[in-house]
C-alpha cells in the first residue's frame, strides 16, 4: 500500500491516469486503481509536473521587510510552484561559502516549497568553496560588473572542470551610464526605459555570448526583453539558454503611463516594436517570474529612486492559462517552460517530469476557473501588481511537493521545503517533452 494515490489525473488531452506516491516519489503511473493510505480524486483536472520558477528574489537575509523565505515560498505555492531558485543579491549577498550555506539553512527553516540557490560572484577565490554546495548557477549582473571579472569567472569554472552555468543579467554598464546622463533631469516614468535602452541589453548579450563560445561554457540569459537580443542568442544554442518574464511578455513601455513606478524593472519594459511577444515562446527556453518584491512606499518614490522589480509568483500561471484559453499558447508550452526546461538547465534531476522515480511534485489546474487578479489575496508581502484587475481563465487549484499538499483551493498549507543541490552535466541539449507513462 502506497502513501498517496492521485486519482483521475488528466496528464494529456486524451489521457487520464492514477499516480501512486510513496516516500515522496512517484512509484506508479497507471490507468488501473492504486491502493494507498490516502486518496485524492482530482476529477479529471489537468496535472502538470510541479512548476519551477528559476528566478525569484526572496530578500532573505537582510531585506526581510520586503519578503522572506516563508512568505515568498507561500506565494510560490499559492501560484502553483513546487520549486524555486532564489537569486543571491541579499544583504549580505550569497557570494561566498559561509553566506551560501547560511542561506540554505534559512530556506530549510522557513520554506514551504523546495528550493535551490544561485550563487553570487565576488571573486574567483570564492568559487571553489561555493561549488561544494552544488549551486544552480553563478549569477552575474553585467550592469554592475565589468567584462574582465566575468571572464575570470569563466576561466575559474573551466579550470575546476565545473559545468555550472553562468546566469547573466545583461545590460551594458557603459551604455546605461551614458544614456542616463542625457535623461537625469527628467522625472516622467517613461524616461527610465530610455535610460536603459535596448542597445544596453543587446551589447551585453553579445559580450556574454563571446565569452561562452570562447570558453565553451554554458550561459543562461535572464529576462531577455528585445527581439534583437533573441536574434543574437539563436545561432549559439549549443551553449546558451534564455528566459522571458511575464511582464516583458505581456506589457510594453506604454504601461509607464498607467502604472508609473509600479512597473519599473530592470531591464525596463520595451516599446511595442522591440519587445518579445507570446508568439516567440517557441524560441525561448523558460519563463522566469523575476519575482522581485519591494515595500509599497518604496515603489511610490520618484522614477530614479524607486527600486526596480515586480512581484509575479501569484499571477504568472493565471496569465499563461488565459493565453492558453485564447489559443495563443498550449499547456505543453507551460510544461516545457516552467517544468522540464528549468529542471534540465539548472540540474534538478529529480524534478520537472511526471515519471516513475521522480519527486512527487504536481501542479493541478482548473482550466475553466475564472476571476480577476487581486493583489489583496497575495501571500507575498508585496501587495501590488501591474496585472491588478486582469481577467483570467484558468488557475492552479493544488500544489503538491514530494507528495505533500501545500496549496489547495487557494489556501496555503504547511510544508517542509528542502534544499535541492544541482547536478550539472554542462549540456544545454533538449528536454524530454512527454511524460513517461506506464
Amino acid at each position: 500500500m502506497f502513501d498517496l494515490s492521485l486519482e483521475n489525473c488528466r496528464v494529456d488531452r486524451d489521457l487520464t491516469v492514477n499516480i501512486g506516491v510513496d516516500d515522496g516519489k512517484i512509484v506508479q503511473i497507471s490507468r488501473e486503481r492504486i491502493d494507498a493510505s490516502e486518496k485524492i480524486d482530482l476529477k479529471g483536472y489537468f496535472v502538470l509536473p510541479g512548476l519551477i520558477d528559476a528566478h525569484v528574489h526572496f530578500r532573505d537575509p537582510g531585506l526581510e521587510y520586503k519578503e522572506d523565505f516563508r512568505t515568498g515560498s507561500m506565494a510560490a505555492a499559492h501560484g502553483g510552484f513546487s520549486t524555486v531558485l532564489d537569486m543571491p543579491n541579499t544583504v549580505p549577498p550569497a557570494d561566498n561559502a559561509a553566506e551560501f550555506e547560511r542561506k540554505i539553512r534559512i530556506g530549510e527553516r522557513k520554506s514551504v516549497v523546495d528550493f535551490g540557490l544561485h550563487a553570487g560572484f565576488r571573486s574567483v577565490s570564492d568559487v571553489k568553496g561555493i561549488l561544494r554546495f552544488m549551486p544552480a548557477s553563478f549569477k552575474v549582473f553585467m550592469d554592475l560588473t565589468g567584462i574582465s571579472a566575468v571572464d575570470g569567472l569563466f576561466r575559474e569554472l573551466k579550470d575546476l572542470s565545473a559545468p555550472v552555468p553562468v546566469t547573466v543579467h545583461c545590460e551594458n554598464r557603459d551604455v546605461v551610464m551614458e544614456s542616463m546622463k542625457e535623461l537625469k533631469d527628467r522625472s516622467d516614468p517613461s524616461a527610465y526605459a530610455l535610460a536603459r535602452p535596448p542597445l544596453a541589453e543587446e551589447v551585453s548579450v553579445a559580450e556574454v555570448l563571446a565569452l561562452s563560445i570562447h570558453h565553451e561554457h554554458p550561459v543562461h540569459i535572464c529576462h531577455l526583453s528585445t527581439v534583437k537580443a533573441l536574434q543574437l542568442v539563436e545561432p549559439f544554442r549549443e551553449y546558451v539558454t534564455c528566459e522571458v518574464t511575464p511582464h516583458h511578455l505581456l506589457l510594453d513601455s506604454g504601461a509607464f503611463r498607467r502604472f508609473g513606478t509600479m512597473v519599473k524593472t530592470n531591464p525596463p519594459l520595451r516599446p511595442p516594436e522591440s519587445r518579445v511577444y507570446p508568439e516567440f515562446l517557441d524560441r525561448i527556453n523558460i519563463i522566469g517570474t523575476d519575482h522581485a518584491p519591494h515595500g509599497i512606499e518604496e515603489k511610490r518614490k520618484g522614477i530614479w529612486d524607486a527600486p526596480p522589480g515586480i512581484p509575479n509568483l501569484e499571477v504568472v500561471l493565471k496569465l499563461l492559462l488565459t493565453l492558453v484559453s485564447k489559443g495563443r499558447m498550449s499547456l505543453s508550452t507551460i510544461r516545457r517552460m516552467l517544468a522540464e526546461e528549468p529542471a534540465r538547465i539548472f540540474g534538478l534531476r529529480s524534478k520537472g517530469r511526471i515519471a516513475e522515480g521522480m519527486d512527487a511534485d504536481f501542479t493541478v489546474i482548473d482550466p475553466k476557473e475564472t476571476g480577476r487578479i487581486r493583489s489583496d489575496e497575495f501571500y507575498s508581502k508585496a501587495h501590488y501588481t501591474p496585472f491588478e484587475g486582469f481577467s483570467y481563465t484558468g488557475a492552479p487549484v493544488m500544489t503538491v511537493v514530494r507528495g505533500r499538499t501545500v496549496m489547495r483551493d487557494g489556501e496555503v498549507l504547511e510544508g517542509n521545503g528542502r534544499y535541492i543541490p544541482a547536478e550539472h552535466d554542462g549540456k544545454p541539449g533538449t528536454a524530454e517533452s512527454e511524460a513517461e507513462l506506464s
